[in-house]
């Protein structure tokens, strides 16, 4: 019995070591075991791909977002430091192919909306500096092509329009912008704009009420022309029809803990993938059908290691890979679904 009880022991100290140098050392490895050690009491829908990007060397900042080009195969991340490159440019695969640093003072919140003809990145910048508490459009190698705010100036002014710290926006198929300004600054709005750069709709107050916010950190529009806002400060996802901007609904239940920083949609639009900042967590969060918000419904949860803390995450549209910008790891993740539980992902 002696024996076992040592055994035992021994087990659980070994364990415990592996956990602390994936957490300190970065091995791919252990970093993969300490993950799936984090499953036991769920079955696993994603795993962590381990070799994604092939040269974690290029991170070389704080890694605060990061933007999937479905369409062409790419993934955009942004990251914050002095004196290295802004933007950094990789292949779903994991390949890095470039980076830049044009007119990027301190990236937020990014989004890459290409078609056919053109291939854009667009960067919420909440930096102080002479390109600050704007949104930038660039193309895919980093030449500034569209500024929307006043360079430089925060403010709460429509016209000309005036950003304080925006977060993130969402472009559509249609050119139409979806922006939440706000992350911590004077302004707590969600703004739509045309592909003209006309207001189409706003609701602008900072509040605990329907279509208030308190720190709107992230938004992205579902196929069925809902508009979803993670309105973090007041722990509550808030849902808005995408074209007369009413108020549908919000989910509050799933995040009494903590409120979320992050959210996007599978390819098949089923899942709603949420992070939540400070508890180093990912959720998988059960679609509301059309017509029905009704309560948040977690299906899955990605325990990440603490101190993580993930900031901002993008889906691939092409294998429903989620691809996690953490800001405590300085790195970006990238997480696979399993096979068999989502038949209508294209697995790479």
């Amino acid at each position: 019995m002696a024996r076992l009880w040592v055994g035992l022991a021994g087990a659980g100290f070994f364990v415990a070591l592996l956990v602390l140098h994936s957490r300190f050392c970065g091995s791919p490895v252990l970093r993969k075991f300490a993950f799936q050690v984090s499953w036991t009491t769920e079955e696993i829908l994603y795993r962590l791909d381990v070799g994604w990007p092939n040269r974690p060397e290029y991170f070389t900042g704080t890694t605060f977002c990061v933007a999937i080009d479905s369409l062409s195969g790419l993934v955009y991340v942004a990251q914050r430091g002095d004196n290295i490159p802004k933007v950094l440019v990789f292949t779903e695969d994991g390949y890095f192919l470039r980076s830049w640093n044009y007119t990027v003072d301190t990236p937020h919140g990014i989004f890459a909306a290409s078609t056919l003809h053109e291939q854009s990145v667009w960067i919420t910048d909440v930096g102080s500096g002479s390109y600050g508490h704007t949104i930038k459009k660039y193309n895919s190698f980093g030449d500034l092509v569209q500024v929307l705010g006043t360079p430089g100036k925060k403010g709460t002014g429509l016209t000309p329009l005036q950003f304080d710290n925006p977060a993130e926006l969402y472009v559509a198929d249609t050119g139409d912008i979806y922006i939440v300004d706000g992350d911590g600054g004077l302004n707590n709005r969600l703004i739509k704009l045309s592909q003209d750069f006309m207001i189409l709709w706003l609701h602008g107050e900072r509040g605990t009420g329907p279509a208030k916010f308190n720190i709107p950190h992230s938004v992205t529009v579902d196929s069925s022309g809902r508009v979803w806002i993670a309105d973090r400060g007041n722990k509550r996802i808030q849902v808005f029809d995408k074209d007369t901007g009413e108020w549908l609904g919000a989910w509050t239940n799933c995040f009494t803990e903590e409120g979320p920083s992050s959210v996007r949609f599978t390819p098949d639009g089923k899942y709603v993938i949420v992070a939540q900042l400070n508890l180093s967590r990912v959720l998988l969060v059960a679609a509301p059908p059309v017509g029905s918000i009704g309560n948040c419904s977690v299906i899955n949860t990605i325990q990440l290691a603490d101190q993580v803390l993930p900031h901002l995450l993008d889906v691939s549209g092409k294998t429903g890979a989620i691809y996690v910008a953490e800001i405590g790891a300085k790195q970006v993740q990238k997480y696979v679904p399993v096979e068999g539980y989502f038949p209508s992902f294209t697995h790479s």
